[in-house]
């Protein structure tokens, strides 16, 4: 690793402290994030939520379940003062509650990037698995986060041409359209354009 690179990276989780500018950033892009899935589930034919796929691979309603429980997981372990939402059951989840689900989950995964890059400091690592040695918060975890994700979209969009019912071409040239989506649904999180649209509580009792 060059000392360039070495200094960069040592700012960005080092310290552990992000500017306020990135920790807005980072939740916008989240939220941006997830409107791509909603995009996928809107346009999606209901028959291929649970078509059968070629090799045996995961069916379309168990890749967005899985990437829901995902998302538990990472509140679960990275900021335990969150209420962690419920998962779901890939054999019985419709799409309609796919989509609730993972606005909910979006919505924790915000408030958990808010509070691992804001000034409170109150979640310190990010874990991404029970396994995974924690990292230092800071940007990497968005990255890793939206990565995830990422992967999961292209699979949809590959297996939803596979068995037969391709999305809409609009659909695939609607996520890069970041202007649209960042001014949309980027702005206040979980595509809710005024921030009291969102959960109200989602830190636990205490």
């Amino acid at each position: 690793m060059g000392e360039r690179q070495q200094k960069v990276q040592a700012q960005s989780v080092g310290a552990g402290r992000v500017p306020m500018e990135l920790e807005r950033a980072a939740v916008r892009a989240f939220a941006a994030n997830e409107r791509m899935n909603q995009m996928l589930l809107e346009r999606l034919e209901p028959k291929a939520w649970k078509a059968k796929t070629p090799g045996g691979a995961r069916t379309i309603a168990a890749i967005f379940t899985h990437m829901h429980n995902v998302r538990t997981k990472w509140v679960r372990l990275t900021a335990p003062g969150l209420r962690v939402p419920k998962q779901l059951d890939r054999s019985r989840c419709t799409i309609e509650q796919a989509r609730s689900g993972l606005a909910e989950s979006a919505a924790h995964c915000e408030e958990m990037l808010a509070e691992a890059l804001g000034n409170a400091g109150r979640v310190k690592e990010f874990v991404r698995d029970g396994w995974a040695q924690p990292w230092p918060v800071g940007v990497e975890m968005l990255c890793y986060m939206i990565a995830h994700e990422a992967h999961h979209r292209g699979q949809v969009l590959l297996l939803a041409r596979l068995v037969g019912y391709p999305l809409p071409k609009e659909v695939g040239y609607g996520m890069w359209n970041w202007e649209k989506i960042w001014r949309e649904w980027g702005a206040s999180g979980s595509g809710k354009k005024d921030s009291q649209e969102r959960p109200k509580k989602l830190h636990r009792d205490t």
